[in-house]
This record gives C-alpha cells, sequence and structure tokens, in this order.
C-alpha cells in the first residue's frame, strides 16, 4: 500500500507539474526589416490591423536602441544593451553572427532562457549578418527545437535566398519570393509545435521591407522586391511631405547639414522606393492573417500572445537623406510594438515608454523565469491591470558606431575619403556618424540629447519641434535656445541634467539601467527629470562629467568614449567633495559627512 501511495503522489506531482507547464502561454514573435513608424506604413497593412492591432495593444512610444539590423537584434533577444553585449556592427570584428558567439551570447539568450522554462522553441528567417553559407554550423546556432535561417551573401535577395534548416546543408530558394517561403516555414514550425505538450516560441523574420542587396562590387542596394500579385498596389502613394522632408534649410550635424537639397528626380524616385516597400510588406499581412487564423483553428489563440515589431526604423528623404537608418532621429528609432495576448487590451494605445532592451525581459516573465531581473532591460506593462498603473520609465538609451550606408541609387555622404557603397551613382558612407543619445519622454516633455564622436550636440524638444528640424544646440537656433524654459528652468539646466543622464545610460547595466535617476541620487527622491530640476542641485550638474569622444573609432572602445562615471548627490561628501556613484556605492568611511 504504501509503495502504491508513493506511486500515485509521483503520478500526481507529475500530472500537476504537466498541467503547470501546459498553462504557460505560448509566444508567436514577428520581426520586420527596417519597417518604418513616421512614413505610416502599419496604415497599409489592413490584416495587421484587424487581427493584432485592433485585437491587442499598440505601444506608441516603442524604440531600437540601435538603429542598425544585427546590432539591434542582439539587443533584443539578449535583454542587453549594445555597449554590455559588445555585437555592434554588421559584421566582424565589432558584429555580426561571429561576433555574437565570442561574446558567449549563443549559450545565453532568449531561446536558451525559455528551453530552461520547458518551452519548444522554433525560428525562421533572418537572423543575424554574417551567418553565411560558411559558418551557419560553426558552431550552430544554440537554443532551438527547430530552425530554418536565411543565410548571407543571399539573405535581402527576395528571389534568390538560401536557408539552412536545422543545421542542415544551404538550400536554394532561387525563384521563390523570400517572404512567402519564411511565412510557409513559419506555419509548418506552428504545426509542428502543436503536435507537443510544451508552451512553444515562435520567432519569425522576414526580409521586408528591407532593400534588394546583392553583394558585388561595388554593393547594390536596390528597392525592396515584391510579389507579383502586389504590383498593382500603391501607385498614388506619396512619401508624407512632413517638415523635415527635403527641408529648404537643413537640419542635423555637419555630415546631415551639408547634404544637397534634393531634385526631382531623385524625391520620384524615393516616392517609388517607399512603394516598393508596402508592397514587400504585403506578403508579411498575408502571413499575419494565416498565423492568427491557424492558432485559432487549433484552439490557441486564446493562449498565445502574438508580438510584431521590426529591428529599427528607416528615413527616406526626411532631413535631405537618401534611403537609410542608422541616424537618432525619430524615423530610425520610432518603431511599430504591438501585442495581442491574454489579458492584453483589445483595440488600445498603450502611451507607456519601452525599448528593444525590454522585449526579452517582457518574454521572459511571461514564461515565469525570473532571469528577466537580471537584465538591462524592464518587463513592458502588457495586461490591463498593468497597464492601469505602468512601471516604466521615461528614458531609451540610444547609441551607435560606425558608418551610416546610404542606399538606392542617388546620394552621397561625407567625403571621398571613405568606401563608396551602393549602385553607379550611389554614395559615400559617412564614417563619423558615432553617437551617445538619449529620449526622455515624460507627461510635459519629449526630448532627445544627443553627443556624437565629433564633439558636435543636438537636442530637440520634440513636443514642439515633432520633425527635428530646430537643433537647440546648434547656432542657427541660438535666438530659441536662449527663450527656452522647461519647468521655469533655463535651456543650460535642462542640457546639464540630460548630459549626466546620459552619461550613465550609456554605459550603465542591470537595476542600472532601469533606474539610471538612482545612481546620480541614490539617498533621494529624484526620480524623474522634473525632479533633477531643482535649483538646489545646479551646482552638482554643472560639475558633473560630461558625455565625449575621443575619436570616431568604428566599434565600442571604451578608452575612447569619455569619463565613465559620474557623481553621485547621495547626500554624502567625501573630504567636501561627491564621489563617484561606484565609490559611494562600495566604500565606507567615518569621516563621511551627511550633506542636507
Amino acid at each position: 500500500m504504501k509503495s502504491i501511495l508513493i506511486l500515485l503522489t509521483g503520478l500526481c506531482a507529475a500530472a500537476a507539474s504537466s498541467s503547470s507547464v501546459k498553462q504557460k502561454p505560448n509566444i508567436v514573435f514577428i520581426l520586420t526589416d527596417d519597417q518604418d513608424w513616421h512614413m505610416q506604413s502599419l496604415d497599409y497593412m489592413p490584416l495587421l490591423q484587424k487581427h493584432v492591432i485592433d485585437k491587442g495593444t499598440l505601444f506608441d512610444k516603442h524604440y531600437c536602441t540601435v538603429s542598425i539590423c544585427c546590432p539591434s537584434r542582439v539587443n533584443l533577444w539578449t535583454g542587453l544593451a549594445a555597449h554590455n553585449n559588445n555585437v555592434t556592427d554588421l559584421n566582424p570584428p565589432y558584429g555580426g553572427y561571429p561576433k555574437f558567439v565570442w561574446e558567449g551570447h549563443n549559450q545565453n539568450w532568449l531561446p536558451t532562457y525559455l528551453q530552461e522554462q520547458g518551452y519548444n522553441t522554433y525560428y525562421t528567417g533572418k537572423l543575424f549578418n554574417a551567418h553565411t553559407i560558411d559558418n551557419y554550423d560553426d558552431p550552430p546556432v544554440n537554443g532551438f527545437n527547430g530552425s530554418d535561417f536565411l543565410l548571407d551573401p543571399y539573405t535581402y535577395e527576395y528571389y534568390r535566398s538560401r536557408m539552412t534548416r536545422n543545421g542542415a546543408p544551404p538550400i536554394s530558394y532561387e525563384g521563390q519570393y523570400s517572404p512567402d517561403v519564411v511565412a510557409e516555414k513559419a506555419l509548418g514550425f506552428l504545426h509542428e509545435a502543436t503536435l507537443h505538450d510544451q508552451p512553444f516560441f515562435l520567432g519569425i523574420a522576414p526580409i521586408a521591407p528591407h532593400s534588394n542587396v546583392r553583394f558585388v562590387d561595388p554593393i547594390e542596394f536596390g528597392t525592396a522586391a515584391y510579389a507579383k500579385r502586389h504590383a498593382h498596389l500603391f501607385q498614388d502613394y506619396k512619401i508624407p511631405r512632413t517638415a523635415n522632408f527635403n527641408p529648404d534649410v537643413p537640419s542635423g550635424v555637419s555630415w546631415v547639414r551639408d547634404l544637397p537639397k534634393l531634385n526631382d528626380t531623385v524625391i520620384e524616385y524615393h516616392d517609388e522606393f517607399q512603394r516598393s516597400r508596402l508592397r514587400s510588406l504585403q506578403a508579411v499581412d498575408e502571413m499575419v492573417e494565416s498565423l492568427v487564423q491557424t492558432l485559432e483553428v487549433k484552439g490557441l489563440l486564446d493562449n498565445t500572445y502574438v508580438f510584431y515589431t521590426t529591428d529599427n526604423g528607416y528615413h527616406i528623404s526626411q532631413h535631405r537623406l537618401p534611403p537609410g537608418k542608422e541616424c537618432p532621429f525619430e524615423t530610425d528609432i520610432h518603431i511599430p510594438l504591438a501585442v495581442r495576448g491574454p489579458d492584453v487590451p483589445a483595440g488600445h494605445v498603450a502611451g507607456v515608454v519601452s525599448s528593444h532592451t525590454d522585449l526579452t525581459p517582457t518574454m521572459l516573465k511571461l514564461a515565469g523565469h525570473d532571469r528577466y531581473k537580471t537584465l538591462d532591460g524592464f518587463p513592458i506593462p502588457l495586461t490591463e491591470g498593468e497597464l492601469a498603473s505602468p512601471e516604466s520609465g521615461e528614458h531609451v538609451n540610444v547609441e551607435f558606431w560606425g558608418r551610416a550606408i546610404p542606399e538606392g541609387k542617388y546620394g552621397k555622404i561625407g567625403d571621398d575619403s571613405f568606401p563608396a557603397v551602393g549602385n553607379g551613382t550611389a554614395g559615400i558612407a559617412a564614417r563619423n556618424n558615432t553617437y551617445k543619445a538619449l529620449r526622455l519622454i515624460g507627461s510635459h516633455y519629449n526630448l532627445l540629447y544627443t553627443v556624437w564622436c565629433t564633439g558636435e550636440r543636438e537636442f530637440y524638444d520634440v513636443t514642439h519641434d515633432p520633425d527635428q528640424v530646430q537643433n537647440l544646440l546648434h547656432q542657427d537656433h541660438a535666438a530659441l535656445r536662449s527663450e527656452y524654459q522647461l519647468y521655469g528652468r533655463s535651456f543650460e539646466h535642462v542640457v546639464n541634467r540630460l548630459d549626466a543622464l546620459l552619461m550613465v545610460t550609456k554605459s550603465c547595466k542591470a537595476q542600472e539601467c532601469h533606474e539610471p535617476w538612482q545612481t546620480l541620487h541614490p539617498k533621494s527622491s529624484v526620480k524623474v527629470l522634473s525632479d533633477a530640476l531643482r535649483p538646489k542641485y545646479d551646482d552638482f550638474y554643472t560639475n558633473q562629467p560630461k558625455v565625449s569622444f575621443s575619436s570616431c573609432v568604428l566599434g565600442h572602445i571604451i578608452s575612447e568614449e569619455g569619463p565613465q562615471d559620474v557623481n553621485a548627490w547621495n547626500d554624502f561628501v567625501i573630504d567636501g567633495y561627491p564621489g563617484t556613484a561606484r565609490q559611494q556605492r562600495f566604500q565606507w568611511s567615518g569621516h563621511w559627512s551627511w550633506w542636507t
């Protein structure tokens, strides 16, 4: 009898454990490539609107933190800021799949964490740049029960893709439309996932609406290719003629301000460039509907979170720029995020500030894994209860290293000392495009502050200047700068606070990234910018170390990135002077005195 009771107890425990696993939500994550927010691409995806946005929540203040493909994706899938994951470029030595492996992330990222929680994990489409037909199994990508990856140098060729399935030698899909191939594979993995009792994660990364890229000499960045069934669409579309669209008066830092005004031929080409991008997204739109309908037929939709986002934004003609990304402008870093799932309000616009660093922590929390507490991001509030009193902050850390690369046929950036890219008359890559930036969004302010490797700085009040054409730190806008006030404080006082906060976010880790004001004020009630603007802190912020660079290097080299530590208020002084945040965190001395 005793042995029977022990057996029954074990069976009950196993059943309870199995039931617990089954109750965990499934996650379907769709990641497009270079999709814009500010040229209104979401308005041209009616099926996404119907099945995800109308049935879920749109996060209208969501940002990428590094506006280029591979670094953004590593940031997203690890939950670590780029300055901590150290994958900061498309290719070695500073980036790409080999760098991802070298830094140890192949064993420590979202899919491996989810597998620890009993999830089956699947992925198809683009993973990382420099993941190629030669190194696809050196080493194999870790963490997936099933995978089918697009491989360089064919990743961005819409009708010439090569893919590796579960680590097998690459297969050619010559003549087949890549987003359709990825959609078919995604539905296949979804079916495979439903054959098991475990919860599942399915990542899907079509290349649309990225440029069609051929890695020839020189590299060709053509318009996005689209399926023939969509060729008739959007014939009359034009890029919104906002204030920053090919402006009469230039704006931005020097390499942007020096760009010539675009002529009618280039403008016409750019409009068609964006039309092609929108057409390429129609295959993704159809895939979204197929996935949602399949989940519904299988009875899984009510227990599945569907995420939809992109790796980074995109500009075309804004600030006179040719097609591309890599800048700290809203066009490049402000991107779509929509989520539907259990307890996520339908037809809701969240209004909370979030970034790609937060997505892996969000999914780990959904899966019941506490590893998210050690990462640089913080879970995004999803449910109605969480959104009613969100624990989200006001800041987004943005950073970039290396060149700005023009795409399409036209454009010349920088000077002739930099290597040419593109086809025919395509342009010159701007090498001096390394910067650190801070987006700060509160109830009464919406700000962008950027420090460039050249020593140039930018400040935009996005509330009053949504198109970012008035850099108040440029001499052309000295009059506006002299009149500027926020909470009754002068422009100089505001910028001093922003620079100090950027000093924290540009090198923060874990909890410090969640609550950067606490590094500056660990023993006080300063939580947001308005708190820090109190006059009592004026001298404290004036005398902070300043964000700076020694040179415009192409990768994350800390020795070239100026001071790393801020002084902390913390109500203590050491021999009459505030110590660094790290000193005050880890040291204690009897001669410290209380500072009121």
